[in-house]
């Protein structure tokens, strides 16, 4: 039986067989494991994606502002009818630095395949439009995205970002936290004792170690290092329900590279 974890700070965990519906059940208990605090604005693309309840907004996933206007994400963190806003220049989610942006989102595209019965299709990704341009500046920055169709090789570097679970039972992190989590290439995340046919080729695996993607939410970025220069590679997708670091299922992330045109259909 195949277990998902969609990495959303609610821990929606998804309990299926291959071919049936899984089932999401809200669950912070999730084992977290690694990643340490990062400096200050040292991602300036990431963003917290929350929503409004009961008058209040709460950090629910990440995001990466790929323009002034847009925001790339995870589409399982806003396959729901939510009133959301994102927060640019965030560091401490629970306290104002003086930094941050804080802009309402206009409009959600989600990719036109994705099927939240059938986490494993893939095509978990969404773009959303900001009521306003975001204002760059040293703490807010735009993703640089890859070229269409670029594979990253085994051990690449890269790491995942976000404000995870921070223990067994935890709360979510106050502060943005990283780790390191290096490509697992397909030929590897693929085999049957790994992943097998859960992995896509549409999708990214990174880590398997101590590290997991428990340390950041859905929708969050996978930056990858490619010739001196981050890129974000990822969207932080899923892990294993049985377990965060669960031994050969590393965190998979939806593959950036692989919808570049169809971003760039909405986008332009």
């Amino acid at each position: 039986m195949l277990r998902f974890l969609l990495l959303t700070s609610l821990a929606a965990l998804a309990l299926a067989d291959l071919g049936h519906q899984p089932r999401y059940l809200e669950d912070i208990r999730q084992r977290v494991v690694g990643g340490q605090v990062a400096s200050p604005n040292s991602w300036p693309w990431q963003i917290s994606l929350q929503y409004l309840s009961g008058g209040s907004y709460y950090h629910t996933c990440g995001g990466s502002l790929i323009q002034r206007g847009w925001v790339m994400t995870a589409a399982h963190c806003v396959d729901s009818s939510r009133t959301w806003r994102v927060v640019l220049g965030e560091h401490d989610i629970y306290s104002s630095g003086g930094t941050e942006q804080v802009i309402g989102v206009s409009q959600v595209y989600i990719h036109p395949q994705w099927d939240s019965n059938r986490v494993a299709n893939g095509y978990d990704i969404a773009l959303l439009r900001l009521s306003s341009d975001a204002t760059l500046n040293s703490y807010v920055q735009l993703a640089s995205l890859p070229p269409s169709g670029q594979i990253l090789p085994h051990n690449n570097l890269c790491y995942i970002t976000g404000w995870g679970l921070t223990s067994t039972g935890g709360s979510l992190s106050s502060q943005l936290k990283e780790a390191y989590l290096p490509v697992v290439d397909h030929s590897t995340c693929s085999r049957s004792d790994w992943w097998g046919s859960t992995v896509k080729t549409t999708m990214v695996c990174g880590g398997g170690g101590a590290e997991s993607g428990c340390n950041g939410d859905s929708g969050g970025p996978l930056n990858c290092q490619v010739s001196g220069k981050y890129y974000v590679h990822g969207i932080a997708s899923f892990v294993s329900g049985y377990g965060c670091n669960y031994p050969q299922k590393p965190t998979v992330f939806t593959r950036v590279s692989a919808y570049i045109d169809w971003m760039n259909s909405i986008l332009y």
